[in-house]
C-alpha cells in the first residue's frame, strides 16, 4: 500500500510511475481528490471540536455562578450531532480511500528499465551452457510416465487438472530437492519456519493478495480462509502489527509449503503437466530489513535463489522486469528462468522482489531506528521475498536436462545423499 501522504505531497510523480506500468491514473486521481475533501472535513471537525471544548468551558464556569447554561447547553448538542455526523462521513471516506488504494500497486524503483511489455525485459545473465543430446528427448510428462515416478492422469482423476501424482522415486526426487533447498538455504541465514497454509483474509490483505488478486485463489467461504498462493503470505504476518529492533535486522526466514492457485484467466496458456499447475511445491525466503540495505540484500537474496541451480548444475538466466511486467507489491522484481529441453524454451521457476514498505505498511511491521542522542525513530521495515525454488518446473528442467539414451534420470550429486539412489 502506498503511502497517502506520498500521493497528497507528490500525485504527478506517482502517476507518472504509474504510467511507466502502463496503469492508469484514474484511481490516483480519484484519491487525491477523496484524500482533499477529506484534509478538509478534518478542519472543519477540530475547529468544531474547538468551539465545543470552549462551550464546555464556558458552561462550566456558568453553573458555577449559578447562571441559567440551558442555552448554552442546547448549542452544544447541536455542535456535538454536527461533529458526530462529520465523524461518520470521516469514516466513510477513510474506507472509500482504503479500498482505492488496495487496487494501486508500488511505485518501480528508478533503476527498474523502462518497458511497454515483458518483450521489453532485460537478460542480464545467461548460466551454464546447453546440453547437447544425441537423441530425441522426451519431455517430463513422458519420462514422468515412462519411469512411473509422475501420474498426471490420477492427479486429474483426485483433484482435476492441474494436480500431480508423485510416485516413486518421483516422490523421494521432489522430496529430496525440498530438503537440499532448505539446507542451502540455512546456510545462507534465513531461519526455518513451517506455517499455516490456509490464512485468513486479514493475512491475506497484509501480503495485498486481496482484494486485488482474489479470483486467483482458493477461498473457503464458510471459514472466511484462503488456501495461500505462496509462503510469503504465511511468513510475512509472523510479524504483522510488530516493532522489530534495529539490531535485529535483517530478520531472514525460509519455509516450505504447498502452494495453491486457481489460475483464473489462464486459459489458453501452457497448461502440460507441470507447466501450469494449481497446486505446487516451493521454499521461500522473506527478508525484513532496513530501507537503507534493502536493495543490497535483493542482490543477495537473487545470489541465494541462483545458487541453488548451480549446484544442480541447471541452465539458466537471469532477466530483470521493465515497468510494464514487475509484479503488483514491487519496486523491482529479477526472473529467474530454468531451459526446457523439450519446450525449446526458458520457464520461470523463480521471482526475488523487493516490495520497499508497500506490504509493510499494510502489515505494519516496523522497527525502532536509532537516532543520534539516544532518540529512536519508528519506520517501517522493507520486506523482500524470494523463491528458493517453486520446484513444479525445476523438476521439469531437473528431469530434461539429465535424461540419458535408455531413458533414464541420473539424479545431480548435491541430491543423492538426500534420495538414497543416484539413478533413476
Amino acid at each position: 500500500m502506498l503511502d497517502i501522504k506520498t500521493i497528497r505531497e507528490n500525485p504527478e510523480i506517482i502517476k507518472e510511475k504509474l504510467i511507466q506500468r502502463n496503469e492508469n491514473t484514474e484511481t490516483i486521481e480519484k484519491i487525491y481528490e477523496l484524500d482533499k475533501r477529506r484534509l478538509e472535513l478534518i478542519h472543519k471537525t477540530e475547529t468544531l471540536k474547538e468551539e465545543r471544548n470552549k462551550v464546555t468551558d464556558e458552561i462550566a464556569v456558568m453553573k458555577r455562578n449559578k447562571e441559567d447554561a440551558t442555552e448554552r447547553i442546547a448549542e452544544m448538542k447541536k455542535v456535538s450531532d454536527n461533529i458526530k455526523s462529520l465523524d461518520e462521513e470521516l469514516k466513510k471516506y477513510d474506507g472509500d480511500i482504503d479500498l482505492l488504494l488496495k487496487y494501486v500497486p508500488n511505485i518501480p524503483h528508478d533503476s527498474v528499465p523502462f518497458g511497454k511489455s515483458e518483450k521489453d525485459n532485460v537478460e542480464i545473465k545467461v548460466s551454464g551452457e546447453k546440453k547437447g543430446f544425441d537423441f530425441k528427448v522426451k519431455d517430463h510428462v513422458q519420462l514422468g510416465k515412462d519411469l512411473d515416478i509422475l501420474d498426471f492422469e490420477r492427479g486429474a482423476k483426485i483433484s482435476g487438472s492441474g494436480f500431480a501424482l508423485y510416485k516413486g522415486k518421483g516422490a523421494g526426487l521432489e522430496r529430496a530437492l525440498i530438503n537440499f533447498m532448505l539446507d542451502e538455504q540455512g546456510k545462507n541465514g534465513y531461519r526455518e519456519v513451517l506455517t499455516p497454509v490456509l490464512v485468513t483474509r486479514e493475512s491475506m490483505e497484509a501480503a495485498e493478495k486481496v482484494p486485488k488478486f482474489e479470483e486467483d485463489m482458493y477461498y473457503m467461504e464458510k471459514d472466511n480462509m484462503f488456501a495461500i498462493p505462496t509462503a510469503e503470505v504465511s511468513i510475512l504476518n509472523i510479524h504483522r502489527n510488530e516493532i522489530l529492533k534495529q539490531e535485529d535486522l535483517p530478520v531472514k526466514y525460509c519455509g516450505f509449503t504447498n502452494c495453491f492457485r486457481r489460475e483464473a484467466g489462464s486459459y489458453g496458456k501452457d497448461t502440460k503437466g507441470f507447466l501450469r499447475v494449481h497446486q505446487f511445491n516451493k521454499v521461500e525466503l522473506i527478508n525484513f530489513c532496513s530501507p537503507e540495505e534493502s536493495y543490497s540484500e535483493m542482490e543477495k537474496m537473487l545470489s541465494h535463489a541462483c545458487g541453488i541451480l548451480d549446484k544442480l548444475g541447471l541452465h539458466y538466466r537471469i532477466i530483470e522486469l521493465c515497468t510494464a511486467d514487475i509484479g503488483f507489491a514491487a519496486s523491482k522484481c529479477y526472473d529467474i528462468e530454468v531451459w526446457s529441453y523439450a519446450e525449446d524454451k526458458w520457464l520461470e521457476t523463480s521471482s526475488v522482489s523487493n516490495c520497499t514498505d508497500f506490504q509493510s505498511r499494510r502489515a505494519m511491521v516496523r522497527y525502532k531506528k536509532q537516532l543520534e542522542n539516544n532518540k529512536t525513530k519508528t519506520e517501517f521495515v522493507h520486506i523482500l521475498n524470494g523463491s528458493g525454488l517453486a520446484t513444479s518446473r525445476l523438476m521439469v528442467a531437473l528431469l530434461e536436462s539429465n535424461q540419458t539414451k535408455e531413458g533414464n534420470i541420473n539424479v545431480p550429486d548435491v541430491l543423492r545423499r538426500y534420495t538414497g539412489f543416484d539413478i533413476i
